[in-house]
């Protein structure tokens, strides 16, 4: 199963608000722009942001703000807070035929291998910050002006 395009529309949403911020005011009309997605759909991401305690916003034209520092905020936590936690990353087909030995015993064999390549790609998001992507998108944008 793949990540829905909220992760990465909420990583984006993110390094918006931790680039531009204090100069310009993250409303869902300027994160939208770049992310290059509907406001609406932005509001609905900065709402599940928001829930999990990531950002700060206000409404109308206040925008929204890091409720944390970027180095306190982990890919990670941005993949918990727009995905759904019930779910893991790899579904299961319904119903295995239990009379045949292969659908018998398709989970004893499988569902290790998916849970322990779930807990590598979790462990993987908590080890990169958001101030790191910004470190690498500051560094981006001064290679282009040079």
């Amino acid at each position: 199963m793949q990540i829905s395009t909220r992760f990465s529309m909420a990583v984006h949403t993110l390094l918006v608000i931790g680039y531009f911020a204090p100069e310009q005011r993250a409303t869902s009309t300027f994160i939208a722009k770049s992310v290059n997605a509907n406001p609406v759909v932005i509001r609905r991401v900065l709402g599940q942001l928001k829930d999990a305690g990531l950002v700060e916003v206000e409404m109308g034209l206040g925008g929204a703000t890091l409720a944390r520092d970027a180095e306190q905020i982990t890919l990670l936590d941005v993949y918990r807070a727009v995905e759904s936690s019930e779910e893991h990353l790899f579904n299961f087909h319904e119903d295995p035929n239990p009379a045949c030995p292969v659908g018998r015993n398709i989970h004893a064999a499988l569902d290790g291998e998916l849970d322990a390549a779930q807990a590598a790609l979790e462990n993987r998001l908590a080890q990169t910050t958001l101030a790191d992507l910004l470190d690498r998108v500051g560094t981006l944008v001064a290679e282009q002006d040079v």
